[in-house]
């Protein structure tokens, strides 16, 4: 019996993931304990590295469970506390709110946005063009919404591209409660023209994506770092605009000329054009939509995109707080188009929640980075330098830590010392200006170069799109890389020759 039930939890343990991955993790859990005897710094370090590991491997297992695990242990071994994680929740509870309740909003939005975009796709003939739309209006709507927002956005509008391939490739009819995740007879019909897609959708994504950096460095409402370090400084919309333009707009501009480069050169995944055969699907799809679609289906479009009107306008003039937004998009678009049973709100809540509680989850590996001081060396090793060398090295260390950890956190850590040298008395006000400067625009640039660097890569990440195109840690890594040279060369270049409008 008992060799039974130990065979049934050996089996369960992390599901149907990999057997290798299973013993890693087991390897991991051990290894920790004796760590934290001998060096809770080293520890610290050490688990760190395996969270990004279970990041890393999200096609094969979603991070929760192990990334949960190791969080877990960490906190029983006295290497955080559950009060410090609960204040790391309660500190990001705004991004909390976001994702409870605008991407589940965005859900009911659905119709209204693949309408739209359907019709950009199949009117944009060029793919340098579609690519740069996507970068330059992602990096727009993240400048006066917030980023999550917008790639919930791009996310949908994907999903619902290859939700139509799908079903039109496997000769199914356009019913929208069919599940698009198992796609095994599209991949022996049509498996050249799948993997196409996949690619096609994989590099707007990225596009997208990035640009969400290049538009969130640019004002205090972009990212949540971004309002936290105005408050401190005391920047208003206008001035902290100035204060960063001379390197969010350089920056910017090159990032564009990047996403050009790539489609245009078809290097590191990027480059694939829509193929004609899922062109003609495509095409198929929104001919018979449109000789379907009633008075009530227009009906349901226009309310949901008076309601987008109303989402830009809250989020633009910052009326509310966007989880606050989201609620009302939520309210706004099921009662005016008649959404009341229970069963048919769930769904839009599937996709956020899962991610939510993962986010949770990091803000426990942050409070042992918080506790176990795991950065304080790098500050101090910064602080060794003075002027433009200074500047440039804590825009460097922003960026690399924020790649292995989290931008808002680093941006929080870095800002209150840098605070608590100016009330001290020991930098004088230029000095502080230019080193928040630097904060900002080292957490929201060079962090592009992985999925944990911005909240809305690891929501792209753990996504349920990412696996239907192959979206991997690997792959988004590599796919982010030269955006992360050529965006972080120019920023790194613009503060070290370039001075603020004010």
């Amino acid at each position: 019996m008992a060799h039974t039930t130990a065979e049934a939890l050996r089996q369960n343990f992390l599901g149907n993931s990999p057997i290798w991955y299973k013993q890693t993790i087991i390897g991991f859990l051990i290894l920790n304990p004796i760590l934290a005897m001998y060096d809770p710094f080293v520890a610290g370090w050490v688990l760190v590295l395996q969270f990004i590991f279970t990041l890393a491997m999200a096609l094969k297992c979603y991070p929760l469970q192990p990334g949960g695990l190791l969080a877990f242990q960490a906190i029983v071994l006295g290497m955080a506390t559950p009060e410090m994680v609960f204040h790391e929740a309660e500190v990001n509870f705004p991004v909390i709110m976001l994702l409870m309740f605008m991407v589940a909003g965005i859900y009911f939005l659905r119709e209204m946005l693949l309408f739209v975009f359907t019709k950009i796709l199949l009117g944009i003939k060029s793919k340098i063009l579609l690519s740069l739309l996507f970068s330059f209006t992602a990096a727009f709507l993240s400048a006066f919404l917030d980023a999550l927002t917008v790639t919930a956005v791009i996310i949908t509008v994907a999903a619902g591209f290859y939700g139509i391939y799908h079903k039109v490739a496997s000769g199914k009819k356009f019913d929208h409660d069919h599940d698009p995740t198992t796609d095994e007879q599209v991949v022996e019909m049509h498996r050249d023209d799948l993997e196409n897609f996949r690619a096609f959708l994989r590099s707007l994504m990225m596009h997208g994506a990035v640009g969400t950096a290049l538009g969130g460095v640019t004002t205090l409402v972009g990212e949540p770092q971004n309002l936290l370090i105005a408050e401190i400084m005391d920047w208003e919309f206008a001035e902290f605009f100035l204060r960063m333009a001379h390197i969010s707009m350089p920056v910017l501009v090159v990032g564009l000329i990047t996403c050009a480069v790539l489609e245009k050169t078809k290097a590191f995944g990027y480059g694939t054009e829509l193929s004609p055969r899922v062109r003609s699907i495509l095409e198929e799809f929104d001919h018979a939509m449109a000789e379907k679609r009633t008075k009530l289906d227009n009906a349901v479009i226009g309310v949901q995109a008076a309601v987008a009107v109303v989402l830009v306008i809250a989020l633009g003039f910052h009326l509310a707080e966007p989880g606050v937004v989201g609620l009302l998009v939520i309210v706004l678009a099921t009662a005016l188009n008649g959404i009341t049973e229970e069963h048919r709100l769930g769904h839009a809540f599937e996709e956020a929640l899962p991610f939510t509680a993962l986010l949770v989850v990091f803000f426990a590996i942050v409070a042992v980075i918080d506790n176990q001081g795991l950065f304080i060396p790098v500050i101090d090793w910064v602080r060794t330098f003075d002027g433009k060398e200074e500047e440039a090295l804590f825009f460097l260390a922003n960026g690399f830590l924020s790649m292995i950890s989290d931008n808002v956190f680093v941006a929080t850590v870095y800002i209150s010392e840098v605070e608590e040298l100016f009330l001290n008395g020991e930098i004088d006000r230029a000095t502080f200006d230019a080193m928040a400067v630097a904060i900002n625009t080292g957490t929201n640039i060079p962090s592009v170069a992985t999925p944990n660097g911005q909240a809305a890569f690891l929501f792209l990440l753990t996504s349920t799109l990412a696996p239907l195109i192959r979206l991997s840690y690997g792959r988004m890594v590599i796919m982010a890389l030269p955006y992360t040279i050529t965006m972080s060369i120019t920023g790194l270049l613009a503060l070290w020759y370039l001075t603020p409008l004010i």
